[in-house]
């Protein structure tokens, strides 16, 4: 074999399988498509994202320090700056996983790769030049890429979420389709950038799968900061013009406006980079959906010497899930007897304020029918966030009325995915409400709201007045 495992994709599930079974003492051959580790993730999506959004809360920030007593110009942007800080980070980060992989000895090819049999793919490089590689184990994990609709016209003014990244516009009317995360992130850094942004969602609320009191205060600050968000409303046609992108529009009442939009991101969601593998030619299964169907717990597919792990598996498309993933899977082919068995994956949208939620949500309760109570905290009486500015947030946790173990929570408010991990890790934990309860938070802390709220759970609470 001229690999002992072979891991297609560099991405977060990718880099760490790589590098845990190289660890694990396996001779492995990572296989990337472009010239950078890293995915997805690390160049055009999770990193470069929050670094731009990061600039937008400063941005926006600026309209609050007179409530601070704070009084200075308001800033302007450099965008060439801008892209110049963005990419120096990129670059700095995926250096770091160039240097990690020389230090493994783990053999990087960067190429286009596809089965030619069960046990074996095609690469092709840069240069057009095939070669042949063949495995004893492979690992699956070229991820996915934006979803694209067909009814939409070519031209360079509609971009997906890679092309969002490079800032094409900056000024102008800006037509986001989809209020999911990526669409409500972006939102906030074009509204930052100084674009009128509009939001088009056809579900009922942006954020779908988060609680509406956590998505509620985010929305209002959008809207705030000039956003429109427009729920239960379709975009059926566009018509790409010299001097705008006219768009039919149909609202919630069934009556159909038209818009004139500068630039256009459509955001409805990503696909699996399956059908770019010839997946078939390993006998490996995929769903109606196209992405390939693996064992959850164990990641296997329907040949037994490959696995798949991260978006390509469907379910959390999250670069954490790939991650933790990737770790599992090299352990199990280097013979560890271990499984993939999150209880739950954590999600965050890195809005301002930032939503961030882990586990059972009330509307998946309500909707099963699953018996749960809840313990809430507002961020109104907590002495950090009034500090902060953020009286508007929340933190909640569900708990199994009977056992009183954690069940899901959620969180609204400045750095909500990095308070997420604690709720994440007592859900993991089996931990009862008490014990999040009887744990002590610094003081004065976001964090505290934590505690605060498993109190309110278990009505010991002094900070607030619940009868």
């Amino acid at each position: 074999m001229d690999s002992e495992c072979l891991v297609l994709g560099a991405g977060p599930g990718g880099y760490a399988a790589a590098f845990r079974a190289a660890d694990l003492g396996m001779k492995v051959t990572l296989v990337e498509r472009y010239e950078t580790l890293g995915g997805v993730c690390l160049n055009v999506g999770c990193i470069p994202s929050k670094a731009l959004l990061h600039v937008a809360e400063l941005i926006n920030g600026h309209k609050d320090y007179g409530h601070f007593g704070l009084e200075c110009p308001t800033p302007t942007v450099n965008k060439k700056k801008l892209l110049d800080f963005k990419r120096k980070l990129v670059q700095q980060l995926t250096g770091g996983l160039s240097y990690l992989a020389k230090k493994r000895r783990v053999n990087v090819k960067h190429a286009v790769a596809r089965f030619v049999g069960p046990d074996a793919v095609e690469l092709i490089d840069s240069a057009g030049k095939t070669t042949r590689q063949q495995f004893k184990q492979c690992i699956i994990a070229t991820g996915s890429r934006p979803i694209k609709l067909g009814f939409l016209p070519d031209d360079p003014r509609i971009i997906d979420s890679t092309g969002a990244l490079m800032l094409p516009k900056t000024s102008g009317k800006l037509l986001i389709i989809g209020g999911g995360i990526i669409g409500c992130e972006m939102a906030t850094v074009y509204q930052a950038l100084g674009m009128q942004v509009t939001i088009c969602e056809m579900l009922p609320q942006i954020m779908p799968g988060a609680d509406m009191d956590l998505v509620t205060p985010c929305q209002k600050k959008l809207e705030a900061d000039g956003i429109t968000i427009m729920t239960k409303t379709t975009v059926k046609k566009v018509i790409a013009q010299t001097d705008s992108l006219k768009v039919s529009i149909e609202g919630a009442d069934g009556q159909e406006s038209v818009h004139d939009f500068d630039l256009i991101l459509q955001a409805v969601g990503r696909q699996s980079n399956a059908d770019q593998l010839d997946v078939a030619a390993a006998q490996i299964a995929t769903d109606a959906h196209g992405f390939i169907t693996a064992d959850p717990k164990t990641l296997l597919t329907s040949n037994p010497n490959i696995r798949a792990i991260g978006d390509i598996v469907g379910g959390y498309m999250l670069a954490h899930k790939a991650t933790a993933q990737g770790r599992v899977v090299a352990e199990m082919m280097a013979g560890h007897r271990v499984v993939f068995d999150a209880t739950v994956i954590p999600s965050v949208a890195y809005t301002h304020p930032e939503v961030a939620w882990v586990g059972l949500t009330e509307t998946e309760a309500k909707a099963k029918d699953i018996a749960y109570e809840k313990g809430s905290f507002p961020w109104s009486a907590n002495g950090r966030s009034l500090c902060l500015g953020q009286s508007d947030g929340l933190t909640k946790i569900l708990f199994d009325p009977k056992t009183e173990r954690v069940l899901g929570a959620g969180i609204v408010g400045s750095h909500a995915g990095d308070l997420i991990g604690e709720l994440a890790l007592a859900i993991e934990m089996g931990c009862c409400v008490a014990d999040v309860a009887l744990t002590v938070h610094p003081h004065p802390t976001l964090v505290e709201t934590v505690g605060l709220a498993a109190e309110v759970a278990e009505k010991t609470v002094t900070d607030l007045y619940i009868g």
